[in-house]
């Protein structure tokens, strides 16, 4: 996942995409450093998906954009929509079955 701390960036990826995921998180976030390997894992299995990552402490600017209170958070954009958006106790098994739903409906 690609570092992103610039708003304009963040906007532009998610309105020239038609599925993106943002997760922020933090390298200070112990729940953060052991969840974004999880969070890459699925992306293998869904390889149209857009993913970018934005560090909180860098970035606080494009966090509060997104009304990121807590982390680690995963936000979701289909078509420039917010449609999925998880925080702090993430299951990947739920993450991974929304993304399925949506995933399926995109790009197949």
């Amino acid at each position: 996942m690609n570092i992103i701390d610039s708003n304009e960036v963040v906007k532009k990826l998610i309105n020239n995409n038609k599925m993106v995921l943002v997760y922020f998180g933090s390298k200070t976030c112990g729940v953060c450093s052991a969840m974004k390997p999880k969070v890459e894992e699925v992306l293998k299995i869904y390889p149209k998906i857009r993913s970018i990552q934005v560090d909180v402490e860098k970035s606080m600017q494009v966090s509060a954009t997104y009304d990121i209170f807590t982390i680690p958070a995963i936000l979701v954009f289909i078509e420039g929509k917010e449609t999925i958006r998880e925080a702090r106790y993430i299951s990947m098994q739920d993450i991974e079955r929304k993304i399925s739903r949506y995933y399926d409906l995109i790009f197949e």
